[in-house]
């Protein structure tokens, strides 16, 4: 059923209880995919499953009836990608892939190399909205206000590791400290173009609960370091060993 539209709700699901929606997604239903009263959907919200929904329209506007849970809520990877602000579309483009990838909490930070302009974390949600509802992930990321390294590091859970991507060290591969570690809840951070000053990167290595990894011998793009951290984290420690879902 996984080519079913599958719909992001914040209201509570339960039988019969209906769900009005938005104008935004009444006007997506009814004028671009041309749905009729009647259709079947998905829908989810992160806390009670997935539904089985009937479309119900009223003129202009449209709310779904829930009628069958088809899934249990699950709980997602407890990760935390901290990451320097990039360019526009190339921020968008981590914070699309990160939410793709399993991330729970994507969390910008503001470090002394960082050129971007303060991003806008309402504008970001929308997109991992999106993701979520085409990758098949049954909860939302959270999306945090940008904070200034230092402040986030302050507030970081002393009690979870986190993997420091530093590509100016003689730290060992990710890969390598993973496959020992094996974290059930961790954080990676990843800084912007031209990497950590000095200063900043004395302040990472003197906290305990910071580990220095390397991504391996290249200097990558911000966003492609993101995404190969990622990727490792996924295939050593994540829910790729989960197959996907195709009722």
């Amino acid at each position: 059923m996984s080519h079913v539209a599958r719909l992001f709700v914040d209201a509570d699901l339960s039988q019969g209880a209906l769900v009005p929606l938005e104008e935004g997604q009444s006007k997506y239903l009814l004028r671009v995919m041309r749905l009729e009263a009647g259709a079947i959907l998905r829908a989810f919200n992160g806390r009670d499953g997935e539904w089985l929904c009937r479309l119900q329209v009223n003129g202009k506007k449209a709310a779904l009836e829930p009628t069958e849970q088809v899934r249990p809520q699950e709980a997602g990877l407890d990760l935390t990608l901290l990451f320097a602000p990039i360019k526009k579309t190339r921020t968008d483009f981590i914070v699309e892939k990160a939410s793709e990838l399993g991330v729970r909490t994507i969390q910008p930070v503001i470090t002394e190399y960082t050129q971007t302009s303060r991003v806008r974390a309402d504008r970001l949600q929308s997109l991992v909205i999106e993701a979520a509802e085409q990758t098949e992930r049954m909860d939302i990321p959270e999306v945090c206000n940008d904070l200034p390294l230092g402040k986030a590091l302050a507030a970081w859970d002393r009690s979870k590791p986190l993997y420091y991507c530093d590509e100016g060290s003689a730290a060992r591969p990710m890969v390598e400290v993973l496959k020992g570690d094996l974290p059930q809840a961790a954080g990676l951070l990843v800084g912007p173009e031209g990497g950590f000053s000095p200063r900043e990167r004395e302040m990472l290595r003197a906290l305990e609960f910071v580990i220095s990894v390397t991504l391996g011998p290249r200097i990558l793009r911000a966003e492609t370091a993101v995404v190969s951290a990622l990727t490792l984290w996924q295939a050593l420690v994540g829910d790729w060993d989960k197959g996907p879902y195709l009722a």
